[in-house]
């Protein structure tokens, strides 16, 4: 990853997860709203809730089903959110001896699965540029009382420092967006993967291109640059491109969807929430990069309403 770019993520992950986790929580991604997005939620459940639908989709094994170690990585892991949560998800059914009198920070277990401590059985890693953001994830952990089962580092997806087939499951959930080499992104994640082991994919992506689709437009290409400038991102890539990708490394049992209607409520309900007093208040004081963010956020809205912007999946087998 270029310097440059690696510091402009970098930069605008330190400014604005302290801001999100005040007034979303710690979850820094989708929601899910039914498969036509028309369910009314908690901002909150809905993020759970895509979390959950996305490993159903994928058919990854339940804890109970986990019969030696099993290695998690979180690839772009933000304040730690999922990689907490699938550590509780998959420990807290895995038959090991837990202790139940643990002290939980509540926004662990809003799902209903109960943090304690667990054994050696599940593991997590979480990646991520930002340092703030690893720091912040790890005291998180501290507080779950998952410590011992999970570490984050700051680290660049494109040149992981892990042996190879170290993890049962790579989850990437939109990070892929800000990867400015795909295909040196998948096969990184095909690399840490152990023989058996499961990827899920979930990334912004644009609309599908092509003799059917058309190419993008020049207003579309202005979109997209914007969309770019503002979040950080070196550029997006339709889902049929990732699927193509994918397909080019020795990946089995390959599947992809488009989830643009179920999350693309999300955008208006981070608008109504980024407006309010206490929001605004902290909007102030993090910077312009997070301010500018913030007034930006109409263009993800549009961006789906058009169909330009689209939520892609992708599940895979090593």
């Amino acid at each position: 990853m270029t310097s440059t770019l690696y510091q402009q993520i970098q930069q605008f992950y330190d400014a604005s997860s302290g801001l999100w986790e005040q007034v979303w929580g710690e979850h820094m991604h989708h929601g899910f709203y039914g498969p036509d997005g028309n369910l009314k939620k908690d901002r909150r459940q809905a993020q759970i809730d895509l979390i959950e639908e996305l490993l159903e989709w994928a058919g990854v094994p339940g804890g109970a089903e986990l019969c030696e170690p099993y290695r998690i990585l979180d690839v772009g892991c933000g304040i730690g959110g999922s990689t907490l949560y699938l550590t509780e998800k998959f420990g807290s059914v895995s038959g090991n001896n837990f202790r139940s009198d643990e002290r939980v920070d509540r926004d662990f277990t809003r799902s209903g699965v109960q943090s304690n401590q667990m054994g050696d059985l599940v593991t997590a890693t979480g990646i991520t540029l930002s340092p703030v953001q690893a720091n912040r994830a790890a005291e998180r952990a501290k507080i779950a009382g998952l410590e011992s089962n999970v570490n984050f580092l700051v680290a660049d997806a494109l040149n992981m420092s892990f042996p190879d087939a170290s993890f049962d499951l790579v989850w990437s959930l939109e990070s892929g967006e800000h990867m400015p080499d795909k295909i040196k992104f998948l096969q990184e994640c095909y690399r840490v993967l152990k023989p058996g082991g499961t990827l899920i994919l979930a990334t912004w992506c644009h609309r599908p291109v092509g003799e059917t689709a058309g190419e993008l437009t020049d207003e579309e290409r202005k979109e997209l640059a914007e969309i770019y400038r503002v979040y950080a991102l070196p550029y997006v890539i339709s889902l049929p491109e990732y699927e193509e990708i994918t397909r080019s490394l020795p990946f089995t049992s390959i599947r992809t969807a488009d989830w643009s209607k179920a999350v693309a409520p999300f955008w208006d309900v981070v608008i109504d929430s980024a407006f309010t007093p206490s929001a605004i208040w902290g909007l102030l004081t993090s910077g312009w990069t997070t301010i500018q963010a913030a007034l930006s956020l109409g263009l993800m809205s549009r961006g789906y309403q058009s169909g330009l912007i689209r939520f892609g999946l992708i599940c895979a087998v090593k």
